[in-house]
């Protein structure tokens, strides 16, 4: 007598794997991202390079201040205090506090390099098709490289800043130390990680957008570094409008999110953290929404 078999099993298999947790998630997504930034062996030497790097400068300025302090004592000006003929406003300990952030130059150069370089060299090379395969709605893995590359900018940041806090300490000697209570030392230092972190999604949306390596580090760079300086060289002169507009161009907004101090005229703390994380926030909305709609 012949007999039927159950449909039951093969039924049952696709709620057994779901409910066994297998598929795409973004828990998983972000995974995969992590293990592509941490295995390259060149990703993994600049990140390092990078941390020893601004920790080096960050030495560095504190020896310098250092030597000027003694040259101002030498001097006979007040310890501490304005300097002599040729270092008038120059205040030692005000410099002091901010050689935490003092390699911040350094470390957003080569963080925006790598946020662009990690994005756009998939489309050079075609990875990215794998990556969309895997991963077929394009959203959860830009967010996925996002949050990576924002993550590891932000502990590169403050990391090294606290690193310099330490290393500073017994090069400033007894005159010129300072405790992380000193208001605004430790903000300085966390905002330090937050100002690499925004210029790492800033950059990353610069890499998404063009899909080029060169382009995309030139960009950077030019928003970064080069047109801060031709409109505060150049153009400041041309109309009473254009210092204040660049104000709110992102490094000069996130110099004043890891300032100690900021001028009257200038941005506050928070109002250049608020402003650069409108250019990443707008920038990355930008990327995803593009992205979307584009063939890969």
């Amino acid at each position: 007598m012949a007999t039927s078999t159950s449909p039951a099993p093969a039924q049952q298999r696709p709620r057994q794997n779901r409910d066994s947790g297998s598929g795409v998630n973004f828990g998983r997504v972000l995974k995969s991202e992590w293990i592509k930034v941490t295995t390259v062996p060149s990703t993994v030497i600049l990140i390092v390079s990078t941390v020893v790097v601004m920790v080096g400068l960050a030495a560095l300025a504190s020896w310098a201040i250092s030597i000027t302090q003694d040259e101002i004592q030498s001097a006979g000006a007040p310890q501490g205090g304005p300097g002599g003929p040729g270092m008038e406003g120059f205040n030692a300990a005000e410099q002091a506090w901010m050689i935490p952030s003092s390699g911040l130059i350094f470390g957003q150069l080569l963080i925006a390099s790598l946020a662009v370089v990690l994005i756009a060299s998939e489309w050079a090379t075609g990875m990215i098709r794998s990556t969309m395969v895997a991963v077929p709605k394009r959203m959860p893995a830009l967010l996925a490289k996002n949050v990576i590359i924002a993550a590891i900018a932000f502990v590169i940041g403050a990391g090294s800043a606290f690193l310099s806090y330490l290393v500073a300490q017994p090069i400033l000697g007894g005159d010129l130390d300072f405790g992380l209570t000193t208001d605004g030392v430790l903000p300085s230092i966390v905002n330090t990680g937050t100002y690499l972190a925004l210029i790492a999604i800033i950059s990353m949306a610069i890499g998404t957008l063009l899909r080029n390596t060169a382009g995309g580090v030139v960009t950077a760079v030019a928003l970064f570094f080069v047109v801060p300086l031709i409109i505060v060289n150049l153009l400041s002169g041309l109309a009473d409008w254009i210092p204040d507009a660049a104000r709110f161009l992102p490094t000069n907004a996130g110099d004043q999110l890891v300032a100690i101090t900021t001028q009257s005229d200038a941005l506050t703390q928070w109002e250049g953290g608020l402003v650069m994380g409108a250019w990443a926030l707008v920038l990355l909305v930008v990327s995803l929404v593009v992205t979307q709609k584009r063939d890969v």
